[in-house]
């Protein structure tokens, strides 16, 4: 039996914080510590509330955070797949860059250069950002900013740039593309400039793709058919995403792997059919119950203030000897709201809990789910 793949992307303790005039220290931390693992044709959902963190990680591989005001403090992101073209690599012996001449060695994504990002950056890495009206310039044509992306990262003419970006438009499920090349942005309704910015992601067949809930303000009907069209495009192609949500309906229909993020913190990661089936952390659990079910009548749902109250939010299913990391909670005595760290508490689930004394001289496995058969039908068992 042949070895599985090297994973695509590793984040291993990245933190980034932006300028404030109103903090303390003169910076606000949006991520601290965030690590999670991203293997070939896997979808990993990262869920949590407005605020937690998704989308800067998410902006912080490709530098497209503000300069002027964000930082990324500390964390590598190991990008592992075949360039497009030869990718120019940080030297750490401090001699500056040099280019790769084996297209298989890993790259950290942040150490690389504004330069050098670029080469990666829509081509080996692509993203589908929120809202596709403010992603997409109104006074150019939807052809001319698709053609734009392909003649940036493949070495082809206008002409064969003009028909790959026909044909992205017809994967896509757009009809006539030959003369919607030629329309505006305006033109289009919001499924429709959508589909358009998945197929500028896609035409230059990246390894990653990023979606920043990509669902958002559609309705319910175009929501399927955009989650149907990138389920279909990644079993066709074989790339890998990183999905951005809230949705945990969104999470069980297209997730192969689950990060939930709170805080600017990983405080769970699992496979999704676990993470369904047996939520370790509070705030998880709390999420859970915040999805209305016609299965029971409520007068309203669970808020973050009522996990506080509960006696079972203090501990773990499973692990009563340990103590899940909660900023809500007095933190246990002689540790600050840093001292916590990503346990696997069970084979393939990890839970954030308070780093106690018995567990400081611990190296925990970085949350890394490989995809095997068995788990990849059970999470479609889940859609």
């Amino acid at each position: 039996m042949s070895a599985p793949p090297p994973p695509l992307l590793q984040v291993r303790d990245l933190a980034v914080s932006f300028s404030s005039d109103t903090s303390v220290t003169g910076r606000t931390q949006a991520v601290d510590g965030v690590s999670m693992t991203i293997h070939p044709g896997q979808t990993l959902a990262v869920v949590g509330e407005s605020g937690c963190g998704k989308s800067v990680t998410a902006l912080s591989l490709l530098h497209l955070l503000p300069r002027h005001t964000a930082r990324v403090d500390r964390g590598t992101a190991i990008f592992n797949t075949t360039p497009v073209q030869p990718v120019p690599l940080p030297c750490r012996s401090g001699q500056g860059s040099a280019l790769s001449e084996n297209p298989a060695t890993p790259i950290d994504l942040l150490s690389l250069s504004e330069k050098e990002i670029r080469t990666i950056r829509g081509s080996r890495i692509a993203m589908i950002f929120q809202e596709p009206m403010t992603s997409l310039n109104p006074v150019f044509t939807i052809g001319d900013q698709i053609i734009e992306a392909i003649l940036l990262h493949q070495s082809v003419n206008h002409r064969d740039a003009r028909a790959i970006a026909i044909q992205s438009l017809r994967d896509i499920g757009i009809t006539d593309p030959e003369r919607r090349l030629g329309a505006y942005p305006h033109q289009f309704s919001g499924g429709m400039r959508q589909r358009v910015m998945i197929a500028m992601a896609l035409c230059c067949k990246p390894a990653l793709l990023l979606a920043d809930e990509p669902t958002t303000a559609l309705d319910v009907t175009i929501q399927k058919q955009i989650l149907e069209l990138l389920r279909d495009l990644k079993s066709r192609t074989g790339m890998a995403i990183m999905l951005i949500t809230h949705d945990l309906g969104v999470v069980s229909e297209n997730a192969d792997a689950v990060c939930v993020m709170y805080a600017g913190r990983v405080v769970e990661y699992a496979a999704v059919q676990d993470l369904f089936s047996t939520p370790l952390h509070p705030y998880t659990r709390g999420l859970l119950a915040c999805i209305p079910s016609l299965a029971r009548r409520v007068d309203r749902l669970t808020t973050i203030a009522d996990l506080m109250q509960h006696a079972d939010a203090h501990h773990i299913p499973g692990a009563p000897h340990l103590q899940p990391w909660w900023p809500n909670h007095t933190p246990p005595n002689g540790l600050t709201i840093r001292d916590s760290t990503l346990l696997e508490v069970h084979p393939n689930h990890w839970v954030a809990t308070w780093r106690t004394p018995d567990l400081a001289s611990t190296t925990p496995r970085p949350p890394d789910i490989t995809p095997t058969t068995s788990s990849l039908a059970s999470s479609a068992s889940l859609r």
